[in-house]
Order: structure tokens, then C-alpha cells, then sequence
């Protein structure tokens, strides 16, 4: 497969040579509006009551029922919650978020071979979240790449570092093993079968997001993603420090703490499709660091790219009547290659008024 790039080096600058241009202040075109900047009066510093929820209880018949219900309250309460004991080896995580950072270290020309503002690209390398739509840039670089089935795409990742494919594509397989653990507890906790549309998810799309913040000058103007949902049913965050905030449904952020070992697990809009509005997608941003870079790998997991999905029949009541119209990754895709995050949400399209 051949893949057509748009984009020349010359075509932006990414944050991590700004970094290395030594520069004091953050260029204007990354400063946010004073209503879109983090505001610290408006985030919950002090709350511990994030939930973390032990795997482990899934290969013990005894406890699965108190799994399922801490689940089902962390998806109504925030769409959120951390996992530990979740089966993937520290190593595995470490060698990945290691391979991420030696990528992001490389010449600029050994990294922009990958560029493209066309989102429909199966390897994408950037800034910002959309640079050439984005009226405001965000301090950030990245590469996504697709991964399931992970043997048609593989070839097409960085092969610099030497050890990238084999470091990533190693967590890429350890966590699609975790994401049909999770899916059949989340299902279990909405009501369904386990095994609920597993032939879709399993055929599915999986996108590696590999990110970059780097340091930054100017954190209080700025930030690394802004708010936004993912639109796929779960998102699998592998992170190097604490940056993360989400949002609650009082429209409070909240940091989530940085736990060694631990996994961030977040409900997408595909999720909130499914549960015809029992679960929400959880709204969330990544602010900046005055002293030190992060990184982090979202696997995001969602359908198909063109398959379409409504709410669960099972799901649907004279009560709770169908709330969303079908939607699919594709239609997710098409719509923000259009349109910035900061301009309204896929999922909105969707719902029935």
C-alpha cells in the first residue's frame, strides 16, 4: 500500500523544535483565548475519589459481581476509571513509552516522511491536534497509526528506532487482549451479553496515538489537547507522568493522578451511542508542564471505519426511548477533517432531539 503524503517539513514547525530553538515565550499562535485557558479556580485538586479498579477480581468468580458493579459505577459517574493488575507487564509499557520518546528525539526529516493533515491516513505524523484547521495551535506532537489486524499495517510504522515496530507493536497486541477483558465487563455492567457485538470489535479499528508534550514556557496559556471525547467505545491510555484532567457531569476537571503500572481507561461516544445514553463519553484535556515533557499512548478502540452503530435494542424502552442516530468512525473522521475539536463534537450530529 502506498501512502500519499501532503505535507512538506517546511509545511509547520513542530513543538518539539520550538523546544529546541530555546525560546522563552510561546508563539502567538498557541496562546489561547482567555476563556479556553486552564483555569485552576475551576479544577478539583483535591479529589481522591477517582476510581481505581483491580483486574484481578475477573479470574475470581467470587468477587466478578463487585467488579462489574464498581464498573458500572465509575461509567455512570464519570465514564472513567484507572485499572491495575490488568495483565500487561510493566516492561511491555515501559519499552513502548520508551520507543514513543526515542521517535519524538529524532531529526526533524526522519519524522515529517510521515506527515499528512489528511485524518484518513493509516500513519500520521503532526502537530496540534488538526494543524491545518486548527485556528489555535495545541503544544503537542504525535504519530497515530492504525494496528488491528495488526500483521496489514505494521510494515507501514517507523522503522527508526530499529526497535520501534517491535517495542510498540508488542503493547499494541497486549493491550487488544485487555480491550475484549474490558468490553466484556462494561457490556456485563450495562445488561448485555459479554460477548456482545464481539465479531464487530474484534474486526474493528484500533489507533495507536503516540504523543508528545513537550515542556512549556507558558502553561497557564496553553494546552496540550483541548476538550474533547473520543468518539470509539473505549480509549486505553499508557502514560510517562501525571497531565491528564477530565471533566465531571458538574463540569469540574479533575487531574488524574499518575499511579505506576496503572492503565487509563475512558468511555467514547460509540459507548455512549450503545448504552443509548446510560453511559457518557468523558470529556477530557491534557495541560502542560513548565519542567518536563510527557508522554503518552492512547489506543483508541472503536468499530469498523465504516461500520455503523445505534443504541443496543436491549437498550431501548417506551422509558428510554432510541437517543442517537447510527453513526460510524468514517462519519467521526469525515467530520473533523472539517472541522476543528474546539467547533462541536461528531456525537452531537447524532442525537435524536
Amino acid at each position: 500500500m502506498e501512502i500519499k503524503r501532503e505535507i512538506s517539513q517546511s509545511s509547520f514547525t513542530s513543538v518539539m523544535e520550538l523546544i529546541q530553538k530555546c525560546q522563552q515565550n510561546i508563539p502567538e499562535r498557541y496562546v489561547l483565548p482567555p476563556f479556553q485557558r486552564p483555569n485552576p479556580s475551576h479544577v478539583d485538586h483535591l479529589s481522591t475519589d477517582l476510581p481505581v479498579i483491580d483486574l484481578s477480581k475477573m479470574n475470581h468468580p467470587a468477587l466478578r459481581l463487585q467488579l462489574i458493579n464498581e464498573v458500572r459505577a465509575a461509567c455512570n459517574q464519570l465514564g472513567f476509571f484507572q485499572v491495575i493488575n490488568h495483565g500487561i507487564p510493566t516492561a511491555v509499557m515501559k519499552d513502548a513509552l520508551n520507543s514513543a520518546e526515542e521517535f519524538f528525539n529524532l531529526p526533524s526529516d526522519e519524522k515529517t516522511c510521515f506527515a499528512s493533515t489528511d485524518v484518513h491516513e493509516p500513519v500520521r505524523y503532526g502537530t496540534s491536534v488538526n494543524h491545518g484547521m486548527d485556528k489555535v495551535f495545541y503544544w503537542r506532537d504525535f504519530i497515530k497509526h492504525y494496528a488491528n489486524p495488526i500483521s496489514d499495517w505494521i510494515h507501514l510504522w517507523p522503522s527508526n528506532p530499529p526497535t520501534y515496530k517491535e517495542k510498540m507493536g508488542s503493547y499494541a497486541k497486549a493491550v487488544k487482549v485487555l480491550r475484549k477483558q474490558l468490553m466484556e465487563v462494561v457490556f456485563e455492567s450495562l445488561g448485555l451479553n459479554a460477548n456482545y457485538l464481539y465479531d464487530d470489535i474484534e474486526e474493528g479499528s484500533q489507533v495507536m496515538t503516540v504523543n508528545c508534550y513537550p515542556s512549556c514556557p507558558k502553561p497557564d496559556l496553553a494546552l496540550g489537547m483541548p476538550p474533547h471525547t473520543d468518539f470509539g467505545m473505549i480509549t486505553i491510555l499508557n502514560q510517562t507522568h501525571q497531565g491528564l484532567e477530565i471533566m465531571d457531569h458538574d463540569k469540574k476537571w479533575h487531574p488524574v493522578p499518575f499511579i505506576q503500572g496503572a492503565l487509563i481507561v475512558q468511555l467514547g461516544d460509540q459507548l455512549e451511542v450503545i448504552s443509548n445514553g446510560r453511559y457518557k463519553s468523558v470529556p477530557h484535556r491534557a495541560v502542560l508542564n513548565v519542567q518536563r515533557k510527557r508522554f503518552s499512548i492512547a489506543s483508541l478502540h472503536s468499530m469498523h471505519i465504516e461500520k455503523k452503530v445505534g443504541p443496543a435494542p436491549e437498550l431501548v424502552d417506551e422509558q428510554q426511548p432510541v437517543a442517537y442516530r447510527e453513526g460510524s468512525f468514517g462519519g467521526f473522521l469525515d467530520y473533523i477533517s472539517v472541522k476543528s475539536l474546539s467547533e462541536g463534537k461528531y456525537i452531537d450530529t447524532l442525537r435524536v432531539t
